[in-house]
């Protein structure tokens, strides 16, 4: 019996299950409600034949002969009325309530309603119906003796079959409330991890919107101080002049390079009081990094093969310095103890490449250093905003690989 949750609904409890009534029956529907159907209606039908026997076995009506042929009318109107259980649950109960007292063929029938109401509606309404059947279970059982069983017993036996199918209705209730809670707490771990990924990132296109006013203000300085020493040295010699608009024209040329990759980054501005930020490391500060990381004890191979290093533009090393950051920090939290391999190549023109590797940790364990997992995926924001690529993961050798290229424009 498929089921959804509809909330707010001004006959249902909070997270109550309710019937799909307003869309279509999948397979599994379809074959539920025939299975209840023939169930019923072989009911029906035992019941008729055992009616037209000589020594019926099963309870026939106190009274007039034609007593037995309403109750076979009444258990093949409650058999044909169990395809609307799933539209009309609750009028289905109400209408077939009188059905209770007075037939017996429409037994299994009630039976698969009142599992229906128990399992999809709120339980004071399936309290109610319950507790209609049992008050009317002794006036049954007395308009309706069993041939072959006393009285009392005939009651007992019926309380306890009409508990049986409560019981499993509340089973199914449970477990399909437990299904919809988990479903729900996975969609919401999710959609939390999806906003940690976002909020790493913008904190990651902020990071490099600071870093990119810093170095740009920078390069503005530098032509503002030229073009200052042009004003106040018009005399000066044609070799001077024509090397200090050299100056600007390179400064010019790259504070625009700055800015076409700032361009779409917002820039958050630091709360009050907080004190200014320190310049931004470069492609010059991986040996200090890497220096670092050894203090702390990691045992790190560095293969340097960068042509023209100094040349390096200020954002590319940047992003190259993060890279290195990250893949150490990495090496440090899920390998503690292994040898990390670093490699830069590349040059003006061909690009940067930058490479850290590590073996696999023996049994996928690592220190337990805290982490939310976002550090990757800022590096990867910054690598895409610069126009490079990123690859990490296990290679076909067994050990874990960070690897970047990152554009290098020709001089």
């Amino acid at each position: 019996m498929s089921s959804a949750v509809v909330p707010d609904h001004p006959w249902l409890l909070p997270g109550s299950l309710v019937p799909a009534a307003v869309r279509r029956r999948t397979p599994r529907d379809w074959l539920v409600d025939a299975m209840a159907f023939l169930l019923s209606a072989a009911w029906v039908l035992l019941f008729v034949v055992d009616s037209s026997s000589g020594s019926p076995q099963l309870a026939l009506p106190v009274g007039p002969g034609w007593l037995t042929e309403v109750d076979i009318v009444l258990g093949v109107l409650a058999t044909g009325a169990l395809w609307l259980r799933r539209r009309w649950p609750v009028g289905l109960a109400v209408a077939t309530l009188p059905l209770a007292l007075l037939s017996v063929s429409a037994s299994v029938a009630l039976l698969v309603v009142l599992f229906t109401v128990v399992v999809h509606q709120p339980l004071p309404l399936a309290a109610a119906l319950v507790g209609w059947h049992l008050v009317t279970a002794p006036a049954y059982t007395a308009l309706h003796p069993d041939p072959s069983m006393p009285f009392w017993p005939t009651l007992a036996w019926s309380a306890l079959f009409i508990g049986a199918v409560v019981a499993w209705a509340l089973f199914v209730r449970a477990r399909r409330q437990l299904v919809l809670s988990l479903r729900d707490r996975a969609e919401r771990a999710e959609a939390e991890q999806q906003l940690r990924v976002d909020q790493a990132r913008q904190l990651e296109r902020t990071r490099i919107a600071r870093e990119m006013h810093d170095v740009l203000a920078h390069r503005i300085s530098l032509l503002s101080l030229h073009a200052g020493a042009l004003e106040f040295r018009p005399d000066a010699s044609p070799e001077k002049i024509a090397k200090a608009a050299g100056v600007i024209r390179g400064s010019a040329h790259a504070a625009l390079q700055d800015l076409r990759e700032v361009i779409g980054v917002l820039r958050a501005e630091p709360e009050g009081g907080a004190d200014p930020e320190r310049p931004q490391p470069t492609l010059g500060d991986v040996p200090a990094l890497i220096a670092e990381s050894r203090a702390a004890g990691v045992r790190v191979a560095v293969v340097d093969q960068v042509v023209d290093g100094d040349a390096v533009p200020a954002a590319v090393g940047r992003s190259v310095y993060r890279i290195v950051q990250e893949g150490l920090t990495n090496a440090r939290k899920h390998a503690p103890g292994a040898v990390v391999s670093v490699r830069l190549a590349g040059g003006p023109g061909a690009g940067l490449a930058v490479e850290i590797g590590n073996p696999w940790p023996v049994g996928g364990t690592g220190s337990a250093i805290p982490g939310t997992g976002t550090g990757l995926v800022g590096v990867a924001e910054r690598v895409t905003l610069a126009g490079g690529r990123l690859e990490h993961g296990r290679t076909p050798d067994g050990d874990f690989r960070l690897s970047a290229w990152l554009p290098w424009a020709a001089s």
